[in-house]
């Protein structure tokens, strides 16, 4: 047991995919044929790391892909979301967290999609027929469907935990900015702390940001947003690893960066920035990534997001505030401009960037980032409405 590994591959066109290896005999092609069908869409990185726990617990069990019932997949979901000790004499995953109903919910889709392209195959087609079941429609899943007034059945997966629903996930504690600042010790890390808190990024996306994306005056030469704004972009295969969840389109042409998904730039987030690039910026790096390593055989290196949570958990823990975690900014800002966008999930979704949430993708109304609600609604998060 243990053999298995996720290996990332790195394409002659700078793209990565990701797949199983087993260090005894070479690639999972079980795994690798179902992973391919998800390369370069954003999903194959955890599906993957998904899928491994799954293969390792197989090992473990003495099961294979072409034996295992419905009933063994079901004490598995049981086994790897356990918060306490089991027959295992402990949780399944030693040393790991326990599956939250979130991660569940994308390892029974993952299990089931598996299984589902084994049976293709000819692998285990009796596990496929009792994975592959219909439901009826809900009057949730007919509003968020186009023509949902058509839909007569809905996939189903017996593997799926029940739902759990949030208002919401974990938070900064009260005036977590405020006691971070003055511990933050270099200008660089202050570009983080105000980044993370006005404009709830992502810190892969904090950490993939180019120089070029940032067009922080007004009425910048791309023509999309007229207020100081970041552009998005998803790349693959940057040096340090970072990349930003969301796939929307964009191009660099004459010197200008279109696309991508654009988020406003508060005051405070362009008074961080060029302190940190006129005072600690290297003068020498040539890769023209905004965040570099200050430290060490790496320094002037793009800065990966593992430093930036190494950064956040020792500044934490000095600022007394235990551990802070950069998604915890992200759940902060959104809670604060849901509070000020008066409930308008629009705002709050197209400010975001989420492309589908349980919650927010219940409104299907598109939010132009020059509108005056848009405008009002992180202003006031921000602190700048008078």
């Amino acid at each position: 047991m243990g053999q298995l590994r996720v290996q990332k591959v790195r394409h002659r066109d700078g793209s990565c995919s990701y797949t199983i290896f087993d260090s005894m005999s070479g690639l999972h092609s079980a795994a690798e044929r179902y992973l391919a069908a998800y390369a370069g869409r954003g999903s194959d990185r955890t599906y993957a790391y998904l899928l491994v726990d799954h293969l390792r617990w197989l090992e473990y069990e003495g099961l294979a892909p072409e034996t295992v019932s419905l009933q063994d997949l079901k004490r598995y979901m049981k086994a790897v979301g356990a918060k306490i000790s089991l027959p295992y004499g402990s949780p399944w995953r030693v040393g790991k967290r326990p599956y939250q109903n979130d991660a569940l919910r994308g390892a029974a889709a993952c299990l089931k999609g598996f299984y589902l392209k084994q049976a293709e195959l000819g692998t285990n087609a009796e596990l496929a027929g009792a994975l592959d079941l219909e439901r009826l429609p809900t009057q949730r899943d007919t509003d968020r469907a186009l023509l949902g007034h058509l839909k007569r059945s809905m996939d189903a997966n017996p593997l799926a935990p029940n739902e759990v629903r949030r208002r919401h996930k974990k938070m900064l504690p009260d005036g977590a900015r405020e006691a971070l600042l003055p511990t933050v010790r270099s200008a660089r890390d202050r570009v983080v702390v105000e980044w993370l808190s006005d404009g709830g990024f992502r810190v892969g996306e904090m950490c993939g940001l180019h120089l070029c994306d940032l067009h922080l005056r007004e009425n910048a030469a791309c023509g999309e947003c007229q207020a100081p704004h970041a552009h998005v972009c998803h790349r693959d295969g940057l040096v340090n690893g970072a990349r930003a969840k969301t796939k929307r389109p964009w191009e660099f042409a004459n010197g200008v960066i279109r696309g991508g998904l654009i988020k406003r730039v508060s005051p405070a987030m362009v008074h961080a920035y060029f302190d940190y690039m006129m005072g600690e910026y290297p003068r020498d790096a040539a890769h023209g990534m905004l965040l570099v390593q200050q430290h060490g055989p790496a320094k002037s290196l793009p800065w990966a997001p593992e430093g930036a949570r190494k950064m956040l958990k020792r500044t934490g823990h000095r600022a007394g505030l235990g551990l802070v975690r950069p998604h915890m900014f992200r759940h902060t800002w959104a809670t604060a401009v849901l509070d000020a966008a008066n409930g308008n999930l629009a705002i709050v979704r197209d400010a975001g960037g989420w492309a589908s949430t349980e919650v927010v993708d219940e409104i299907y109304a598109h939010v132009d980032v020059n509108d005056p609600a848009f405008s009002a609604a992180l202003l006031a998060t921000w602190g700048e409405m008078r």
